[in-house]
């Protein structure tokens, strides 16, 4: 009688065990996490941190830079000094715009055009180009 109940004990103990496990196969894991339990300072943290995480998505983080001289030729690329430049300033989305300043001998212009989802509906010079594909890597 001692041996039946020590196996039937045996097996209830390995039942539990199997049934715990199987409760707790990762433990740690963010599947297991509830939210619930944490502490009240460390659920405001995770909301802080979400809030942040989406006011960046919005912000000007993707910026390039091509200095370039907008008037030499091939036989004379030093004539400017490469004081023409086209800046990038984009977000997550690709949305913001490029800045370029083109100096001459006498004058120097500004030109600035919206770029949506990495994408210009005006024409964008090669420079411009290359400093929207520099910002997007």
């Amino acid at each position: 009688m001692n041996t039946v109940l020590s196996v039937l004990a045996l097996l209830v103990a390995l039942a539990a065990l199997a049934l715990h496990f199987l409760a707790h196969r990762h433990p740690g894991s963010p599947e297991d996490a509830e939210v619930d339990d944490l502490p009240e300072d460390a659920r405001g943290l995770r909301h802080e941190v979400a809030a942040l995480r989406g006011e960046a998505a919005g912000a000007l983080q993707h910026l390039a830079v091509v200095r370039y001289d907008a008037f030499a030729t091939a036989s004379d690329s030093n004539v400017g000094g490469g004081l023409s430049w086209s800046l990038a300033l984009l977000d997550d989305h690709g949305d913001g715009a490029v800045i370029t300043s083109i100096h001459g001998r006498t004058e120097a212009r500004t030109y600035a055009k919206t770029i949506t989802s990495w994408t210009c509906e005006q024409p964008l010079s090669p420079e411009e180009e290359q400093a929207v594909e520099q910002a997007r890597r």
